[in-house]
């Protein structure tokens, strides 16, 4: 039998050895490849957290204490002028199982190649991805729908009220309220991403009523035998009247102009005081209301003219304030139907 050269059997053992070798070593990698299984691959992380080479158990207690770390750091809440603080950790959940699981389904994914190839050379192959965090959005809501009810302020118009015997205007003010849904989706959008602070989205509310709106207003002190003629709160002139006599006292509280009348002709109210006089006066220089009258919202009370002008100063009025021809015509073309007046003492 012809034999080959000693070189070349030489040449075939040597072959032989390195396939056997390599053989070996290849079926050493897949051994090692299938041992490590549960091992996730290097250069693996969960957000800012990395678990390239840990098992499952070991990668989830890292991002558990990293996760705990995050959401111990508490969030600002702005809602109109209030701030609140908020532990994130009251409306996350953390999915770990998937989490991990989407880690070990991108090994899987990898060619074996490639992974006995990192295997050997140390190169990184896992991913990177984020946690899947879960909004408890009941709780959420709940407490939302608490901080908007407890923060939300109505507007409030414009008004005036006596202090101190004056008129004072009481500014308006704006309101604001808050949507819970709209808030709680913004409070989820900023879980999410990890914001440390966010602003609850605010519907301004205004006032019907503001300073300006407050026109014409009249304060009568009877004490003082004065009446103050107000515009937008501010004083704008003083007159003097004559009030009601001590019988027939001017009414106090807060009334309206609700009629106004030029030239009027005074009615007989049918009182005993007035029975020895004539059913009606017509305008003239004997009629009781002058040549104006402002009919208030108090039954048979109004501010008028007079044809005793001597009596301006004094209580000598069945219940009506009387004024100077001069003054009451200049008032008379001030104020409207609808001015509020106040009488005090």
């Amino acid at each position: 039998m012809h034999r080959a050269p000693t070189h070349l059997r030489i040449l075939a053992c040597i072959a032989a050895c390195a396939c056997f070798v390599l053989s070996a070593g290849a079926a050493a990698a897949i051994a090692q490849d299938y041992v490590s299984r549960d091992v996730l691959a290097p250069g693996s992380a969960v957000a800012t957290t990395s678990v390239g080479g840990m098992r499952l158990s070991e990668a989830k207690q890292a991002i558990e204490r990293d996760l705990a770390a995050s959401f111990g750091q508490t969030m600002t809440v702005m809602a109109g002028q209030r701030t609140v603080q908020v532990q994130p950790s009251q409306f996350l959940r953390v999915d770990l199982a998937r989490t991990l699981g989407s880690l070990a389904q991108a090994k899987g994914r990898t060619p074996t190649a490639r992974r006995l190839l990192a295997q050997a050379t140390g190169a990184p192959y896992g991913t990177k991805v984020p946690p899947q965090i879960a909004v408890d959005r009941a709780a959420l809501d709940a407490w939302v729908a608490t901080l908007a009810a407890s923060v939300g302020t109505p507007a409030s118009d414009a008004t005036l009220t006596v202090q101190d015997r004056q008129l004072v205007a009481i500014p308006e003010r704006v309101g604001f309220s808050i949507d819970p849904r709209k808030a709680a989706d913004a409070v989820a959008v900023a879980l999410a991403r990890g914001d440390d602070s966010v602003r609850l989205p605010v519907t301004r509310i205004e006032p019907k009523v503001t300073r300006e709106d407050l026109g014409m207003a009249i304060l009568v002190r009877r004490a003082d035998r004065r009446l103050f003629l107000y515009e937008d709160g501010r004083l704008v002139k003083v007159y003097r009247v004559a009030v009601g006599a001590p019988g027939f006292p001017t009414p106090r509280g807060r009334w309206t102009i609700v009629r106004k009348r030029y030239m009027p002709t005074w009615g007989n109210p049918g009182s005993d005081w007035a029975k020895d006089m004539p059913r009606f006066i017509p305008p003239g220089p004997n009629n009781p209301l002058g040549t104006r009258a402002l009919d208030l919202s108090a039954p048979g009370i109004r501010i008028h003219g007079t044809n005793k002008d001597y009596s301006i100063g004094q209580a000598a009025s069945h219940g009506c304030m009387r004024m100077h021809r001069w003054d009451i015509e200049d008032l008379y073309d001030r104020v409207p139907v609808g001015t509020p007046v106040f009488i005090i003492d």
